[in-house]
C-alpha cells in the first residue's frame, strides 16, 4: 500500500482523541501520574472515582455535600479534602479534569441503592453544583482558580428503563431531563461562557445496527432489537427534543461507545445528524466512555493497542471534539487497559496514546492519502517536526512512503514505542501493530 504524506497542507488541529477516564493513581499517591504528563494527556473525565480511590470521599455529589438539608451557600457544609487532593495532582500532571456531576455507578444496586435516587429538590441541588464550581474555579471556600471548563450533569441516566436494571439513575426520564433543565440554565446563568456544561453521557446508540431502516442509517441488520437498547435510544432523541423545546443550555453532548472502530464511526455520524436535525450545530460532542478491547485477554495485547490508536485515528477525522478512554486506572478491572495491575507499569496500549500525544502536542494535523481498509494513518507536524501514526489492524502489509530520512517506532506486546532498524519508506507493518515515524 502507499501512503503519501503531505506536511504542507494543514488540516486543522489535532484533537484530543487521547484523554482519559479515571487517572492511574493508587490510594492517595501521585506517583504514576506523570504517565499522564508523558503522553500529552489533556483530560481526564472524573466519573466512578467516587468509590474507586477509597470508599465515598471524592466527586461525587454526596460525598462533598454530605448532608443534603445543610446550607448550601455555607463552606462549611462542603468536604473538598479528597478531591481537592486529586485536581491539585492532575492539574499538576497538566492533565484538566472534566468534572461529573452526580454520583458513581453502583453495580450492586439491585442488592440496594445508596445514590441513585434524583435528588430531593432539583434547584438545590443546582445551587449546589454551583458552588463546587466556584470553589475550584473563583476560589470561594479556601478554593482555587483552576478554570475548569468541562462540567457533565449526571452520568448515563438511561441506563434502565426500571430502577431494577439501572445502576445509575433511579428516576424517570422526564425527572432527569427537568434536573439538566434546571441545572443547566442555573450554572449559565451563574457562570456563562467560562464553563461549559453538558451531558448526559448516553449509553450509545447501539440499536441502530439493529433497527437501521428505523434510524435511516446506511447498514446492514445485526441481530434483534432488545428493550434496554432501545430505551437508549429513546432516552438520547427526547432528551434532544427536550433540550431544543426548553431552550436549556448544551455546549456539549457526551455519548459512550464499547463497540468496534468501525461501528463507533458510524455511531459519531448518527449523533452528530441528530444534533443538526434539531439545529445543534455548533454544539461540541465528547465520546467520554469508550474501549474497544475490555477484556482480560485482550490487556496488553497487539489487538487493544491497536483497535485503540484505530480509534484515535478515526474519531480525530470525525466531528467528535474529545475523547475519553475508560480507563486509566491502575487495577484489576477489565476496563483499565492502559496499566498492569500486578506491576503497575504501562502496556503496550499506553504506548498508542503516547504516540498520538505526539502528534497532539505538534498540534496541526496534516494530509495523507491512502486506500482505507486494516490500514489507517495520520499526520502532523508544528513546522519543523513532523510525525506520522499508522496502524495495522488486519494482516501483515507491505508500506510504501515518502517518509525518506525519518525514525521508525513500533508498538505492539512486544515493542513499546520502541525504535527499529526499519526504512520509513518501504516496510512491512504486521498485524495490529502501529508505527509512529518522526524526522526527530
Amino acid at each position: 500500500m502507499k501512503l503519501d504524506f503531505d506536511f504542507g497542507r494543514k488540516l486543522g488541529a489535532v484533537k484530543a482523541m487521547h484523554a482519559v477516564g479515571q487517572p492511574p493513581r493508587l490510594g492517595i499517591s501521585d506517583e504514576h501520574m506523570h504517565w499522564l504528563t508523558e503522553a500529552h494527556i489533556p483530560y481526564s473525565r472524573l466519573h466512578d472515582v467516587g468509590g474507586l480511590y477509597g470508599g465515598y470521599m471524592y466527586v461525587d455529589i454526596p460525598n462533598v455535600f454530605r448532608d443534603f438539608d445543610a446550607d448550601e451557600t455555607d463552606p462549611a457544609s462542603y468536604d473538598f479534602a479528597f478531591t481537592d487532593l486529586l485536581i491539585e495532582q492532575l492539574m499538576k500532571a497538566d492533565c484538566e479534569p472534566i468534572y461529573r456531576l452526580g454520583v458513581t455507578i453502583e453495580n450492586y444496586h439491585y442488592i440496594k441503592a445508596y445514590r441513585l435516587f434524583p435528588p430531593a429538590d432539583s434547584d438545590k441541588w443546582a445551587r449546589i453544583c454551583e458552588h463546587i464550581i466556584r470553589h475550584y474555579n473563583e476560589g470561594w471556600a479556601d478554593g482555587y482558580q483552576y478554570g475548569i471548563t468541562y462540567w457533565e450533569i449526571w452520568n448515563e441516566p438511561d441506563n434502565g428503563e426500571t430502577p431494577a436494571n439501572n445502576a445509575m439513575w433511579y428516576g424517570t426520564k422526564e425527572q432527569y431531563f427537568r434536573l439538566y433543565e434546571i441545572t443547566a440554565k442555573h450554572l449559565k446563568k451563574c457562570f456563562g461562557g467560562s464553563i461549559k456544561v453538558g451531558g448526559f453521557a448516553s449509553c450509545g446508540f447501539y440499536d441502530i445496527f439493529k433497527e437501521p431502516e428505523k434510524y435511516g442509517v446506511n447498514a446492514a441488520k445485526r441481530g434483534e432489537p432488545n428493550a434496554r437498547e432501545q430505551y437508549f435510544m429513546t432516552f438520547a432523541l427526547e432528551f434532544l427534543d427536550y433540550v431544543k423545546a426548553t431552550g436549556s443550555p448544551l455546549d456539549f453532548f457526551s455519548w459512550h461507545s464499547y463497540a468496534s472502530t468501525e461501528d463507533t464511526e458510524v455511531m459519531a455520524d448518527f449523533v452528530d445528524r441528530e444534533l443538526s436535525k434539531r439545529g445543534f450545530e455548533g454544539v461540541e460532542t465528547q465520546l467520554n466512555e469508550w474501549n474497544n478491547a475490555p477484556s482480560v485477554e485482550l490487556r496488553g495485547s497487539s489487538a487493544a493497542s491497536a483497535r485503540a490508536a484505530a480509534t484515535m485515528i478515526a474519531m480525530q477525522n470525525k466531528k467528535t471534539d474529545i475523547l475519553c478512554y475508560y480507563d486509566a486506572r491502575i487495577g484489576q478491572s477489565v476496563y483499565g487497559g492502559l496499566f498492569n495491575p500486578m506491576t503497575y507499569q504501562p502496556l503496550c496500549t499506553y504506548y498508542s496514546f503516547k504516540a498520538f500525544g505526539e502528534l497532539y502536542a505538534l498540534g496541526t494535523q496534516t494530509a495523507v492519502e491512502y486506500d482505507a481498509g486494516a490500514i489507517r494513518a495520520l499526520a502532523a507536524s508544528d513546522g519543523e517536526r513532523r510525525a506520522a501514526l499508522i496502524v495495522n489492524t488486519g494482516g501483515a502489509e507491505r508500506l510504501e512512503t515518502n517518509l525518506d530520512g525519518m525514525k521508525v517506532r513500533l508498538i505492539d506486546s512486544e515493542h513499546f514505542l520502541t525504535e527499529a532498524d526499519l526504512d520509513p519508506t518501504g516496510f512491512t507493518l504486521g498485524e495490529n501493530q502501529v508505527a509512529l515515524i518522526t524526522n526527530y
